[in-house]
């Protein structure tokens, strides 16, 4: 079984493949106090959960954009498991041909997404990814990554909109009834969700725009299934786009 561990800025994806079929991907909460210990503990019951404490883990990958929990992880994995994971980043082929002005810049969870999009679909490709921040990039025809845009995610923005102001309520980001709101929550409801789908039809637009030519749109996420419904854009959701990237990536440099 592969293991794979994804460390966001909220959450830390865990998930697990047999032979390229995934079993499972479950969430933990990303906790900056945490020992390794504890995260040992907590990837170990997730497995338990799945029915999977008894088969063997013979190889682990781990990608992060929080660098203080990069190696808490990894020796969280050598501890339940003894498999050193390898660690998505310079050293590592990814197969991606990466044509923006500093290679070295791309995010890790930004290639493993991208990586994961072209196991599964063919470009030129926009990729939607919802997170804490959000992502949106773009592959060429021939699977080039050339570039993307990076914007806060729903939760943030809305966490930021409450804190800033001194009497709008904190409210959930569900579907609001109509764009014209009629009360406070209907209306910070509106901002919210429309106001995110109309950002995504409109830098879609652009991305093809620049691109040239018309283009499959992918998003991932957890806020992915609560925006697409109000985009214009025909956009399609696959939940498993990293599983897939660092599966691959695992395979590339066994």
């Amino acid at each position: 079984m592969l293991l794979t561990v994804s460390i966001g800025n909220t959450r830390i994806e865990i998930g697990a493949l047999t032979g390229g079929d995934i079993l499972f991907a479950e969430y933990l909460n990303t906790e900056m106090k945490a020992t390794t210990f504890e995260y040992a503990s907590k990837i170990r019951s997730v497995l338990a959960f799945h029915g999977c404490e008894d088969t063997p883990v013979e190889g682990a990958i781990l990608s992060s954009v929080v660098p203080p929990l990069t190696q808490v992880l990894k020796n969280a994995v050598e501890r339940a498991f003894g498999v050193t994971p390898m660690v998505v980043g310079p050293g590592l082929k990814n197969g991606l041909r990466i044509r923006i002005d500093d290679p070295k810049q791309l995010g890790a969870n930004m290639a493993v997404t991208a990586v994961g999009a072209l196991t599964s679909y063919k470009p030129p490709l926009i990729i939607i990814d919802m997170g804490s921040a959000t992502t949106i990039t773009a592959l060429a025809a021939d699977g080039s990554f050339l570039g993307g845009s990076i914007m806060p995610g729903l939760q943030l923005s809305l966490n930021a909109l409450v804190a800033g102001t001194s009497q709008l309520p904190r409210i959930d980001a569900s579907s609001p009834r109509q764009a014209i709101g009629r009360n406070t929550v209907d209306s910070m409801k509106s901002g919210v969700i429309y106001g995110e789908a109309a950002r995504f039809d409109g830098l879609i637009e652009r991305f093809e725009q620049e691109m040239g030519t018309s283009a499959r749109v992918i998003a991932t996420g957890v806020s992915a299934r609560e925006i697409i419904p109000h985009c214009r854009h025909k956009i399609g959701f696959d939940p498993n786009l990293r599983i897939l990237g660092l599966a691959d990536i695992y395979r590339r440099n066994s």
